[in-house]
């Protein structure tokens, strides 16, 4: 039977405190604290799936709600109050399961506040982060500004990116990633959007695109461990 998720509180100081869900495999040999996209929470079955199939490869996982989305309000946090929820986020993570080595990151805008947190003051413990659609620019409007904070970010950085993502156009992120040098991998999906989704005609279906994308995780976070 697989594990189920343990519901936690992770407090977040004066601003109050958001809901996490700890899903903990037998054995596990990382763990990775991840925050979900601006339009859902982390009850997503997005989110869940990836917990899940994270779990099934031996990592760990703890993924909690930004403020806003705690408060069932439409609006995301400022950069300032998302980081915040990442710091608390990885706070608890070091408290709940200390002795394994701790990654962290999330869906789309949720990893970029936590590279945004990462870039202003290290985040105790983390190793590296995972990006699950990195948002490079809104749809339709190709740009590398919101990048900028990632030369300050100065540990491993795995990228996991559809070749149809409208809000990471590839002429756009492959000169990011670049820039980065050693820092950055950057791994491509064909034909998934921004969800990972694939057409049908693509003669592939999105569990199948999932689990590859979960395999390049497990593999790159082995990796970096073992450095």
């Amino acid at each position: 039977m697989p594990a189920e998720a343990k519901p936690v509180t992770i407090e977040v100081g004066k601003e109050g405190s958001v809901s996490g869900l700890l899903l903990k495999p037998v054995s596990p040999r990382a763990l990775y604290v991840f925050a979900h996209g601006a339009g859902a929470g982390m009850t997503h079955r997005s989110m869940a799936a990836i917990a899940e199939g994270l779990g099934e490869r031996g990592i760990a996982t703890l993924r909690y709600q930004f403020l806003y989305m705690e408060k069932k309000s439409g609006r995301p946090d400022a950069p300032k109050l998302a980081q915040a929820a990442v710091r608390a986020a990885i706070a608890e993570a070091r408290k709940l399961l200390p002795k394994l080595p701790l990654f962290a990151g999330g869906k789309s805008f949720g990893g970029r506040m936590t590279s945004g947190a990462q870039a202003v003051e290290p985040l105790p413990g983390v190793l590296g982060l995972v990006f699950l659609g990195f948002p490079l620019h809104p749809a339709g409007k190709p740009a590398q500004e919101r990048a900028q904070h990632l030369a300050d970010v100065d540990i491993p950085m795995l990228f996991l990116t559809g070749t149809r993502d409208a809000l990471a156009e590839l002429d756009q992120l492959e000169p990011v990633t670049k820039s980065l040098g050693k820092r950055a991998t950057l791994k491509l999906f064909d034909q998934a959007d921004h969800s990972f989704h694939v057409p049908a005609k693509s003669g592939r279906k999105d569990p199948e695109v999932l689990n590859e994308i979960l395999d390049e995780f497990a593999r790159w976070v082995d990796k970096v461990i073992a450095a």
